[in-house]
């Protein structure tokens, strides 16, 4: 890896194309590096838990609407279009991004790679997935295009922090998209660098949508970065330019969004020549919550087991969290957000709150994508009452290991503390999800596998699920226009096409 120094510059100084960040990531999008083979299975193992997520969301609010708006845009005439999950026929790869990328978002279910930022790489899977369907790339143009996709992401991430600044996360995921299509696409240095540009552009928006009461626009979010990397694509092929330096310019990004005119970066890219691996710094999750939830779900678990005493709420006087910084003050109590403590809350809110996540996992000893939101459950008496009782705090070395590079010691966990009215404390401790790599039951193939039946199985036929499942894991032997194998229809009566809502279009 090179490590790239990123900083503001003044106008007067006329910072070379090729010394801007923009252009150095265009540069790695055209390396023609070879894909490792343990790459190619994790690009496998990450498009069946898209396609799991996607599919088990097909009937909430949000999907329904932005398949509606993707259904009422019709193919455009440069290409065969691009299939919608659940459904028959094609639509604009745009939309088909946007309403695909909606679906996979929606239920807070799939991968994950938290650092300096937060991000969610396979958000990078539904806009390239869309424009190789319309444009008629074979699996292995697909499998390149997502790899840098995720190269991209994942060193932004490493490197430069939005959430400090109230900026959403996505702003790192419409130019790792547009990257990636420019990988899939084979596009030139010049249009991708203009691409990533527009797509940036494009994509810095505030926090707002995951803070307080959190509305259907998080799962909107980063599907609309998507959409504005294959549109900036679109406008790049056209001869249509962007703001330069997006990053570095005296009014651009940096300068202005982030750390300021005095501010200095350092963003790690591939060598030249040097094979792109980031996929595998990533890792996925086992329930539908906030990544930095995964670990207190599987404590949560294991303390309903060991100690059943802590479910009741007339024996607990207290639990304290004690978390890294990021955890605290995103999920936790440190957000000071009353929202994350009320019943009638938002599932979206609810699954950004650790109180109500960790009381429910500990009295239900399991957890449930749609069971373990219902307004039943949030509103249970005794829940309510346990709830109340448990607050986070930040601890150093908890945050100090979130941060670490070094991936053996980096950790999204922490300790608990609960105070039983009999006088006596049960403590423990837990550094990373069961399902993440250096976890007690790490992911493979098996799991991803069994995580998309389980989701699919309600709502998909049998044999589409087995179509599904041989199609994508030979997706290196994939031809040309042969991408849409990797959509999957929902059984006979499972959608209503006529449900949608209408709209302008």
């Amino acid at each position: 890896m090179i490590d790239h120094t990123v900083r503001v510059y003044r106008s007067e100084e006329n910072l070379p194309r090729q010394d801007q960040l923009a252009w150095k990531i265009a540069q790695t999008a055209v390396d023609p590096v070879s894909t490792d083979p343990e790459v190619t299975d994790m690009v496998i193992n990450r498009i069946i838990d898209n396609a799991s997520v996607a599919v088990a969301s097909l009937n909430r609010a949000p999907i329904v609407a932005a398949r509606a708006q993707a259904l009422d845009h019709p193919v455009s005439a440069n290409g065969s279009g691009a299939a919608i999950f659940g459904v028959d026929g094609a639509s604009s790869p745009e939309w088909a991004a946007w309403a695909n990328g909606v679906a996979v978002r929606e239920l807070d279910y799939h991968d994950t790679f938290l650092a300096a930022d937060y991000s969610h790489p396979g958000d990078n899977i539904p806009p390239i997935l869309a424009v190789a369907q319309h444009t008629g790339r074979s699996g292995a143009d697909l499998i390149r295009g997502i790899v840098t996709g995720y190269e991209i992401q994942v060193n932004l991430v490493k490197a430069i922090c939005l959430h400090k600044h109230k900026i959403d996360h996505v702003a790192h995921l419409g130019p790792s998209a547009a990257a990636g299509l420019g990988t899939l696409l084979g596009l030139e240095t010049e249009t991708i660098f203009q691409a990533v540009g527009q797509a940036l552009h494009t994509t810095t928006a505030t926090r707002q949508s995951r803070k307080g009461e959190i509305s259907t626009w998080k799962a909107h979010a980063p599907a609309f970065a998507g959409k504005m990397a294959v549109e900036a694509v679109d406008r790049s092929l056209r001869g249509q330019t962007s703001p330069v330096p997006i990053y570095e310019g005296e009014d651009g990004v940096i300068a202005w969004m982030l750390d300021g005119p005095d501010a200095e970066y350092t963003v790690p890219l591939p060598a030249p020549g040097e094979a792109k691996r980031a996929i595998l710094d990533t890792y996925t999750k086992e329930h539908s919550a906030e990544y930095q939830a995964q670990a207190w779900i599987d404590l949560a678990r294991k303390l309903h087991q060991e100690h059943p005493e802590v479910t009741d709420p007339a024996n607990v006087e207290s639990v304290l969290i004690r978390t890294s910084h990021h955890t605290h003050y995103v999920i936790g109590s440190g957000a000071n957000d009353p929202q994350k403590y009320e019943p009638t809350a938002s599932r979206e809110t609810l699954d950004h709150s650790i109180p109500y996540i960790f009381t429910v996992a500990c009295q239900d000893g399991a957890w449930h994508h749609v069971d373990s939101y219902a307004p039943e459950r949030a509103g249970r008496e005794d829940t309510v009452a346990l709830w109340h009782k448990v607050t986070t705090e930040e601890d150093p070395e908890w945050t100090r290991r979130y941060h670490s590079p070094d991936i053996s010691e980096k950790a999204f966990g922490g300790s608990v503390e609960i105070r039983l009215r009999d006088g006596s404390t049960i403590t423990d401790e837990i550094a990373v999800a069961d399902a993440h790599p250096l976890g007690a039951r790490p992911f493979a193939r098996g799991q991803y596998i069994a995580k998309f039946r389980a989701l699919a199985e309600p709502v998909i036929a049998a044999e589409e699920i087995e179509r599904f499942l041989q199609a994508v894991q030979r997706l290196e032997s994939l031809e040309a226009g042969e991408l849409g194998q990797l959509n999957i229809r929902a059984a006979d009566g499972v959608i209503d096409p006529s449900a949608g809502p209408r709209g302008l279009f």
